[in-house]
């Protein structure tokens, strides 16, 4: 298919009592001692970010530590509820949906998106219930410079359980955005598909240009790491999710057997070239507490033992 402003005052007073020389003296020292993220080092020193609230997504539904489980594209060929079936026998603990997948086999003319009545909604949180699957995301969603249609996805989310929205949203949509992330306490999660030769408007690859859009926002508004795209980019996961450390709220990640090219595909965790050990090492370092999505877009007709070696990587990882 990412220096935040202090939000307390006194902390703003505080800062402007030092001198930009003090300042970066002691950031630098606290950067030794490990205890302050190596981006505060940027531009503006005089500002420490707000954490977001924790997701507390329960232990019963992590593998390793991590929430773990499918991005439903990986099984875009089935149905929502095949696909919460297919996550369920690869071993994943989470599912995450995205707008438009066909309901189920019997009901092939029904999608399931924001839009869906509640009776739809009910059927799809008795399977998630039946398989014990926890929905923690929906994406990639679009969220258009309108409040009505934003608020939408918002309340699907709010109704679903559903803690977090991806989306590769304009500009103009981010105030709308956080008026809703902040009224219904849910994140926002930038999503980066890979670079555009062809149109060098597209910024969402770069997580320098992520960051810029959400540092001075709520701490509820960061990124959906996918690591797959950055490899496409030419971007090293690793050094990415270090831009974005304390912004990384979900993460679609995925092994690939090429560096630098659109044409590289999906191969299971721990075969390609992505580093995925390091991704979740680097992960576990910065406390990440959101998703990680399984998001295999490789031999979709029948990927499922694939889609299995990439959770026993992650249980592998955890041993």
């Amino acid at each position: 298919m990412i220096d935040h402003t202090a939000s307390d005052p006194s902390e703003r007073r505080y800062a402007s009592s030092f001198t930009r020389r003090h300042l970066l003296t002691a950031a630098a020292a606290c950067l030794a001692a490990g205890s302050l993220p190596r981006r505060l080092l940027g531009e503006d020193h005089a500002v420490v970010a707000a954490k977001a609230p924790p997701l507390k997504i329960p232990d019963t539904h992590k593998i390793s530590g991590f929430a773990l489980g499918c991005q439903a594209w990986t099984f875009n060929r089935f149905t929502v509820m095949e696909a919460i079936e297919k996550t369920a026998k690869a071993g994943g603990r989470v599912i995450e949906f995205y707008p438009g997948q066909k309901l189920r086999r019997d009901q092939l003319a029904v999608t399931f998106n924001h839009a869906s009545p509640q009776a739809v909604i009910d059927q799809v949180q008795a399977k998630l219930k039946q398989h014990d699957i926890l929905a923690v995301n929906y994406g990639v969603v679009a969220l258009p410079p309108k409040e009505d249609e934003i608020r939408k996805v918002f309340e699907f989310a709010k109704k679903m359980g559903i803690p977090a929205v991806t989306s590769e949203p304009p500009v103009e949509s981010l105030d709308m955005i956080e008026k809703c992330v902040k009224e219904f306490d849910i994140r926002l999660c930038i999503h980066d598909h890979p670079k555009r030769a062809n149109d060098p408007n597209y910024k969402f690859w770069d997580p320098n240009w992520v960051l810029a859009q959400v540092k001075n926002r709520d701490p509820r508004m960061g990124a959906c790491a996918d690591t797959g795209h950055w490899v496409r980019s030419g971007v090293k996961p690793v050094e990415a999710l270090k831009i974005l450390e304390g912004r990384v709220f979900s993460s679609h990640i995925k092994d690939l057997n090429e560096f630098g090219t659109t044409k590289a595909h999906d191969v299971p965790w721990g075969t390609g070239v992505s580093g995925v050990k390091e991704i979740l090492d680097e992960l576990k370092r910065q406390n990440f507490d959101g998703n990680i999505s399984i998001e295999y877009e490789y031999k979709q007709d029948d990927n499922l033992a694939e889609v299995t070696q990439c959770v026993e990587f992650v249980k592998k990882y955890g041993a």
